[in-house]
Protein backbone atom coordinates (compact mmCIF):
# COMPACT_ATOMS: atom_id res chain seq x y z
CA UNK A 1 0.00 0.00 0.00
CA UNK A 2 1.64 3.68 -1.22
CA UNK A 3 1.97 5.78 1.95
CA UNK A 4 1.23 9.27 1.28
CA UNK A 5 3.89 12.08 2.32
CA UNK A 6 3.50 13.80 5.27
CA UNK A 7 3.77 17.38 5.31
CA UNK A 8 3.79 20.04 8.45
CA UNK A 9 0.80 21.25 7.74
CA UNK A 10 -0.08 16.95 9.27
CA UNK A 11 2.61 16.92 11.84
CA UNK A 12 0.77 20.04 13.06
CA UNK A 13 -2.57 18.86 13.34
CA UNK A 14 -1.77 15.77 14.57
CA UNK A 15 0.10 17.59 17.58
CA UNK A 16 -2.70 19.44 17.69
CA UNK A 17 -5.04 16.32 18.51
CA UNK A 18 -2.23 15.15 20.74
CA UNK A 19 -2.55 18.32 23.08
CA UNK A 20 -6.60 17.77 22.82
CA UNK A 21 -6.62 14.27 24.04
CA UNK A 22 -4.20 15.76 26.94
CA UNK A 23 -6.90 17.80 27.94
CA UNK A 24 -4.58 21.17 27.76
CA UNK A 25 -5.80 24.22 29.12
CA UNK A 26 -8.29 25.79 26.72
CA UNK A 27 -6.00 28.97 26.59
CA UNK A 28 -2.87 27.45 25.84
CA UNK A 29 -4.54 25.52 22.93
CA UNK A 30 -5.96 28.64 21.88
CA UNK A 31 -1.77 29.55 21.72
CA UNK A 32 -0.96 26.82 19.99
CA UNK A 33 -3.67 26.90 17.08
CA UNK A 34 -2.54 30.64 16.86
CA UNK A 35 1.11 29.70 16.71
CA UNK A 36 0.06 26.95 13.81
CA UNK A 37 -2.49 28.83 11.77
CA UNK A 38 -0.88 32.03 11.43
CA UNK A 39 2.37 31.50 11.42
CA UNK A 40 3.47 27.82 10.96
CA UNK A 41 0.69 26.34 8.25
CA UNK A 42 0.81 29.76 5.99
CA UNK A 43 4.70 29.57 5.77
CA UNK A 44 6.01 26.26 5.53
CA UNK A 45 2.43 23.82 6.31
CA UNK A 46 2.79 22.63 2.59
CA UNK A 47 5.98 21.57 2.38
CA UNK A 48 6.99 17.77 2.67
CA UNK A 49 8.60 16.75 5.84
CA UNK A 50 10.76 14.32 4.08
CA UNK A 51 11.95 17.63 2.48
CA UNK A 52 11.88 20.29 5.24
CA UNK A 53 15.55 21.26 6.02
CA UNK A 54 17.22 23.35 9.00
CA UNK A 55 17.79 26.05 6.51
CA UNK A 56 13.63 26.12 5.90
CA UNK A 57 13.61 26.09 9.59
CA UNK A 58 15.82 28.99 9.94
CA UNK A 59 14.38 31.14 7.30
CA UNK A 60 11.00 30.56 8.87
CA UNK A 61 12.18 31.74 12.01
CA UNK A 62 14.11 34.83 10.26
CA UNK A 63 10.51 35.70 7.91
CA UNK A 64 8.25 36.28 11.43
CA UNK A 65 11.33 38.48 12.70
CA UNK A 66 11.37 40.91 9.60
CA UNK A 67 7.59 40.95 9.57
CA UNK A 68 7.88 42.65 12.75
CA UNK A 69 6.96 39.37 15.19
CA UNK A 70 9.02 40.11 18.81
CA UNK A 71 11.47 37.80 19.23
CA UNK A 72 9.80 36.16 22.71
CA UNK A 73 6.82 35.29 19.92
CA UNK A 74 9.48 33.85 17.51
CA UNK A 75 10.72 31.66 20.41
CA UNK A 76 7.14 30.82 21.21
CA UNK A 77 6.42 29.79 17.76
CA UNK A 78 9.50 27.76 17.79
CA UNK A 79 8.82 25.65 20.25
CA UNK A 80 5.59 24.66 18.68
CA UNK A 81 7.06 24.00 15.86
CA UNK A 82 9.22 21.79 17.65
CA UNK A 83 6.78 19.45 19.50
CA UNK A 84 4.83 19.51 16.05
CA UNK A 85 8.11 18.00 14.73
CA UNK A 86 8.69 15.85 17.23
CA UNK A 87 5.34 14.48 16.86
CA UNK A 88 6.17 13.54 13.57
CA UNK A 89 9.26 11.62 14.91
CA UNK A 90 7.10 9.61 17.41
CA UNK A 91 5.04 8.62 14.36
CA UNK A 92 7.51 7.52 12.36
CA UNK A 93 6.96 9.77 9.54
CA UNK A 94 10.59 11.57 9.89
CA UNK A 95 13.63 10.12 11.15
CA UNK A 96 14.90 13.37 13.03
CA UNK A 97 13.41 16.81 13.98
CA UNK A 98 15.53 19.08 12.47
CA UNK A 99 14.04 22.14 14.33
CA UNK A 100 15.98 21.03 17.05
CA UNK A 101 18.97 21.95 15.67
CA UNK A 102 17.99 25.80 14.90
CA UNK A 103 18.26 28.39 17.56
CA UNK A 104 17.12 31.93 17.68
CA UNK A 105 20.67 33.45 19.43
CA UNK A 106 20.32 35.66 22.32
CA UNK A 107 20.94 39.31 21.22
CA UNK A 108 22.57 42.19 23.48
CA UNK A 109 20.77 42.88 26.29
CA UNK A 110 19.51 46.48 25.52
CA UNK A 111 17.74 49.53 28.09
CA UNK A 112 14.35 48.14 26.08
CA UNK A 113 14.52 44.55 27.09
CA UNK A 114 14.72 45.46 31.09
CA UNK A 115 12.11 44.83 33.27
CA UNK A 116 10.32 46.91 34.84
CA UNK A 117 10.46 47.31 38.27
CA UNK A 118 8.42 49.02 40.75
CA UNK A 119 10.74 51.60 42.63
CA UNK A 120 9.78 51.66 46.79
CA UNK A 121 8.12 55.11 46.38
CA UNK A 122 6.02 53.73 44.08
CA UNK A 123 5.22 50.91 45.84
CA UNK A 124 4.58 52.64 48.62
CA UNK A 125 1.99 54.60 46.66
CA UNK A 126 0.22 51.68 45.18
CA UNK A 127 -0.44 50.41 49.19
CA UNK A 128 -1.40 53.54 50.32
CA UNK A 129 -3.36 54.76 47.05
CA UNK A 130 -5.18 51.41 46.31
CA UNK A 131 -8.91 51.41 46.09
CA UNK A 132 -10.41 49.18 48.39
CA UNK A 133 -11.66 46.56 46.23
CA UNK A 134 -8.15 46.00 44.72
CA UNK A 135 -5.86 46.71 48.01
CA UNK A 136 -5.59 43.42 49.17
CA UNK A 137 -5.25 41.82 45.97
CA UNK A 138 -2.02 44.21 45.51
CA UNK A 139 -0.77 44.36 48.61
CA UNK A 140 -0.75 40.48 48.51
CA UNK A 141 1.23 40.46 45.05
CA UNK A 142 3.50 42.78 46.40
CA UNK A 143 4.66 40.58 49.06
CA UNK A 144 4.42 37.50 47.90
CA UNK A 145 5.23 37.48 44.14
CA UNK A 146 2.37 35.66 43.04
CA UNK A 147 0.84 35.53 39.84
CA UNK A 148 -2.44 37.45 38.53
CA UNK A 149 -3.42 34.13 37.53
CA UNK A 150 -2.59 32.79 40.79
CA UNK A 151 -4.75 35.47 43.02
CA UNK A 152 -7.58 35.63 40.38
CA UNK A 153 -8.02 31.51 41.34
CA UNK A 154 -7.39 31.98 45.11
CA UNK A 155 -9.84 30.51 47.47
CA UNK A 156 -9.65 30.85 51.24
CA UNK A 157 -9.36 27.15 52.03
CA UNK A 158 -5.98 27.96 50.65
CA UNK A 159 -5.13 30.83 53.07
CA UNK A 160 -4.36 30.37 56.66
CA UNK A 161 -4.55 32.95 58.50
CA UNK A 162 -3.59 31.56 61.59
CA UNK A 163 0.10 30.00 60.25
CA UNK A 164 0.33 33.12 58.19
CA UNK A 165 1.27 30.82 55.28
CA UNK A 166 -0.81 30.88 51.90
CA UNK A 167 -0.96 27.04 49.95
CA UNK A 168 -0.73 27.65 45.94
CA UNK A 169 -2.33 24.99 44.18
CA UNK A 170 -4.73 26.60 41.49
CA UNK A 171 -4.85 29.08 38.85
CA UNK A 172 -7.21 31.10 36.52
CA UNK A 173 -6.69 30.93 33.25
CA UNK A 174 -7.57 34.10 30.90
CA UNK A 175 -11.74 32.58 30.23
CA UNK A 176 -11.84 32.40 34.13
CA UNK A 177 -11.56 28.44 34.69
CA UNK A 178 -9.83 27.32 36.79
CA UNK A 179 -7.08 24.81 37.24
CA UNK A 180 -3.76 23.62 38.26
CA UNK A 181 -0.80 25.55 38.40
CA UNK A 182 1.39 25.14 34.86
CA UNK A 183 3.93 23.47 36.51
CA UNK A 184 4.75 21.15 39.50
CA UNK A 185 6.94 23.88 40.75
CA UNK A 186 3.84 26.32 41.08
CA UNK A 187 2.11 24.09 43.92
CA UNK A 188 4.05 26.39 46.76
CA UNK A 189 3.46 27.46 50.45
CA UNK A 190 4.99 31.00 50.54
CA UNK A 191 4.47 32.69 54.17
CA UNK A 192 2.53 35.87 54.80
CA UNK A 193 4.03 39.35 55.33
CA UNK A 194 2.22 40.79 58.52
CA UNK A 195 0.88 43.64 56.49
CA UNK A 196 -0.74 40.84 53.62
CA UNK A 197 -2.25 38.47 57.14
CA UNK A 198 -4.03 42.56 58.38
CA UNK A 199 -5.22 42.95 54.35
CA UNK A 200 -6.35 39.55 54.21
CA UNK A 201 -8.13 39.22 57.21
CA UNK A 202 -10.05 43.22 56.84
CA UNK A 203 -10.51 41.91 53.33
CA UNK A 204 -12.07 38.53 54.59
CA UNK A 205 -15.46 40.48 55.98
CA UNK A 206 -15.94 42.68 52.97
CA UNK A 207 -15.09 40.37 50.26
CA UNK A 208 -17.78 39.60 47.66
CA UNK A 209 -19.90 36.41 48.00
CA UNK A 210 -18.59 33.57 45.95
CA UNK A 211 -19.79 29.85 45.74
CA UNK A 212 -16.22 29.49 44.22
CA UNK A 213 -14.85 30.58 47.71
CA UNK A 214 -12.44 33.42 45.77
CA UNK A 215 -10.72 35.35 48.12
CA UNK A 216 -10.70 38.65 45.41
CA UNK A 217 -13.71 37.55 43.30
CA UNK A 218 -15.91 40.15 41.28
CA UNK A 219 -19.59 41.80 42.35
CA UNK A 220 -20.90 38.44 41.52
CA UNK A 221 -18.49 36.11 42.87
CA UNK A 222 -17.12 34.85 40.01
CA UNK A 223 -13.55 35.03 38.82
CA UNK A 224 -12.27 38.61 37.94
CA UNK A 225 -11.45 38.93 34.01
CA UNK A 226 -7.80 40.24 34.28
CA UNK A 227 -8.56 43.26 31.69
CA UNK A 228 -10.88 44.87 33.79
CA UNK A 229 -8.45 44.94 36.72
CA UNK A 230 -5.54 46.58 34.58
CA UNK A 231 -8.06 48.64 32.74
CA UNK A 232 -10.85 50.07 34.95
CA UNK A 233 -8.49 49.82 38.14
CA UNK A 234 -4.70 49.06 37.99
CA UNK A 235 -4.01 51.76 35.29
CA UNK A 236 -6.40 54.30 36.46
CA UNK A 237 -4.66 54.52 39.99
CA UNK A 238 -0.96 54.36 38.12
CA UNK A 239 -1.86 57.39 36.10
CA UNK A 240 -3.75 59.19 38.94
CA UNK A 241 -0.85 58.72 41.04
CA UNK A 242 1.63 60.00 38.46
CA UNK A 243 3.30 56.58 37.78
CA UNK A 244 3.65 57.25 34.03
CA UNK A 245 6.09 56.76 31.50
CA UNK A 246 6.95 59.80 28.91
CA UNK A 247 3.56 59.56 27.28
CA UNK A 248 1.83 59.83 30.28
CA UNK A 249 0.65 56.16 30.36
CA UNK A 250 0.55 53.89 33.14
CA UNK A 251 4.49 52.99 33.40
CA UNK A 252 4.02 49.12 34.23
CA UNK A 253 1.66 46.69 34.19
CA UNK A 254 0.06 44.14 36.72
CA UNK A 255 3.01 41.62 36.34
CA UNK A 256 5.73 43.86 37.21
CA UNK A 257 4.10 43.63 41.28
CA UNK A 258 5.82 40.43 40.76
CA UNK A 259 9.27 41.66 39.80
CA UNK A 260 8.58 44.00 42.54
CA UNK A 261 8.09 41.39 45.23
CA UNK A 262 11.56 39.19 43.67
CA UNK A 263 13.69 42.28 43.77
CA UNK A 264 12.31 43.03 47.55
CA UNK A 265 13.51 39.34 48.34
CA UNK A 266 17.27 39.58 46.56
CA UNK A 267 17.28 43.03 48.74
CA UNK A 268 17.14 40.78 51.92
CA UNK A 269 19.94 38.42 50.80
CA UNK A 270 17.89 35.58 50.22
CA UNK A 271 19.37 32.63 48.37
CA UNK A 272 18.40 31.94 44.63
CA UNK A 273 16.61 28.86 45.65
CA UNK A 274 14.82 29.97 48.31
CA UNK A 275 13.19 33.06 45.59
CA UNK A 276 13.06 29.99 42.96
CA UNK A 277 10.26 28.35 45.41
CA UNK A 278 8.72 31.10 46.64
CA UNK A 279 8.00 32.17 43.16
CA UNK A 280 7.14 28.86 41.73
CA UNK A 281 10.20 28.69 38.88
CA UNK A 282 9.83 25.20 37.41
CA UNK A 283 13.93 25.63 37.47
CA UNK A 284 16.70 27.95 38.74
CA UNK A 285 17.94 28.97 35.41
CA UNK A 286 14.28 30.92 35.12
CA UNK A 287 14.88 32.60 38.05
CA UNK A 288 18.44 33.77 37.00
CA UNK A 289 17.75 34.75 33.35
CA UNK A 290 14.63 36.46 34.81
CA UNK A 291 16.38 38.52 38.23
CA UNK A 292 20.39 37.19 38.30
CA UNK A 293 21.13 40.77 37.31
CA UNK A 294 19.67 41.78 40.52
CA UNK A 295 22.02 39.72 42.55
CA UNK A 296 25.05 41.31 41.03
CA UNK A 297 26.95 44.13 43.81
CA UNK A 298 30.14 45.37 42.53
CA UNK A 299 30.87 47.23 45.35
CA UNK A 300 30.52 43.98 47.30
CA UNK A 301 32.66 42.52 44.46
CA UNK A 302 35.28 44.64 44.71
CA UNK A 303 35.65 44.02 48.65
CA UNK A 304 35.39 39.86 48.02
CA UNK A 305 38.44 40.59 45.31
CA UNK A 306 40.60 42.72 47.85
CA UNK A 307 40.04 40.10 50.37
CA UNK A 308 41.36 37.20 47.88
CA UNK A 309 44.43 38.93 47.27
CA UNK A 310 45.13 39.83 51.21
CA UNK A 311 44.76 36.02 51.74
CA UNK A 312 46.63 34.87 49.18
CA UNK A 313 49.32 37.49 49.75
CA UNK A 314 49.26 36.37 53.54
CA UNK A 315 49.61 32.78 53.29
Amino acid sequence: MKICPKTVQNACNSWLKTCERNELERSTMKAYRSHVNIHIDPRIGSLLLDDLSRSNVRDFMYSMLDEGVSRAHVKKVMVSLRSALSEAVEREWIKHNVALDVKLRRKARTAEDEKIIPTKDEIRIIIENAPESHRAMFVTAIFTGMRISELRGLTWDCVDLDRKVIRITKRADEFGEMGAPKSRAGVRDIPMAPVVSQALSAWRTAAPESDLGLVFPNGVGRVQNYSNIYNRVFKPMLVANGITDGRGEAKFGIHSLRHAAASLFIEQGWNPKKIQTLLGHASITMTMDTYGHLFETPEEDVSLFEKLENDLMAA
